[in-house]
């Protein structure tokens, strides 16, 4: 229904986008961005990204449509943040624990972001328990916090650091079966 205004170019969509998505935008923003300003300006900026996409674009899913926007916006909020800053926080320690997985001759963001490692971490992901893939979306797809992470499932912090430390050996493997990485 929501898509349906968006194509009427209603300009409803946008509340009611805000209604239904903004927690879950704002969550997304505010987890790379530990700011809640920054990550309300995020919003917005999905918000407008939406508009100016649909149409032509019409996603299968709205959801992960407006997730995926949100998340980029934040992480190159969060990049030129970091350039100007040079500190270190919440990102760059999810990157440093994806490390183990892609070398560090190779850039990890950039990797990251083809489609090849993409499409390698896809099949990975289906191969995992739900309880194993949801954690490990959790920590490096929303940037969860490994307490947020307890909290949310019922679990220690160090069962989820176990659990993503096992992962993250699995995905290693996986990427040097599929021929990602040497």
């Amino acid at each position: 229904m929501i898509l349906d205004l968006y194509w009427a170019r209603s300009e409803s969509a946008v509340s009611e986008t805000a209604k239904k998505y903004g927690s879950y935008c704002t969550k997304i923003a505010a987890n790379i961005l530990l700011n809640s300003e920054d990550a309300e300006e995020c919003v917005n900026d999905t918000y407008q990204k939406a508009w100016e996409s649909i149409p032509p674009q019409r996603p299968a899913n709205l959801r992960a449509y407006l997730g995926r926007i949100t998340r980029n916006l934040s992480l190159n909020r969060y990049k030129e943040q970091r350039t100007q800053k040079r500190g270190g926080d919440n990102i760059a320690l999810i990157y440093s624990e994806l490390e183990e997985c892609i070398p560090a001759s190779r850039n990890v963001e950039a990797e990251f972001d083809s489609g090849l490692v993409a499409g390698a971490i896809n099949s990975f992901l289906k191969s995992l328990d739900r309880e194993s893939r949801i954690v490990f979306v959790r920590r490096y797809w929303y940037a969860d916090s490994i307490h947020a992470i307890a909290a949310r499932f019922g679990m220690s912090e160090s069962k989820v650091k176990s659990m993503l430390f096992r992962t993250r050996k699995k995905l290693r493997t996986h990427l040097e079966n599929e021929g990602v990485i040497p």
